[in-house]
């Protein structure tokens, strides 16, 4: 009876560019959490900073229609 290869062994046959490949696999696995929460904060920071940088937005938090003016002119 023969060796039965297991899954996740290492070929020696295999090329560089292959081994780099299932290296960098490996590793968005390990690490798939950690990635997107990393993607959802810088999304949520462009959209935001998008939405702020807006003059429309920026009148919202100066100026109160109809309210008391809390900061002297």
């Amino acid at each position: 009876m023969g060796r039965e290869k297991r899954a996740g062994t290492r070929n020696k046959n295999e090329s560089a560019f292959s081994r780099a490949v299932s290296a960098v696999f490996a590793f968005v696995r390990l690490a798939e959490f950690e990635i997107l929460f990393f993607l959802f904060l810088v999304i949520t920071f462009i959209v935001f900073k998008d939405l702020i940088s807006r003059p429309e937005y920026n009148q919202i938090l100066v100026k109160k229609p109809g309210g008391v003016d809390l900061w002297p002119s």
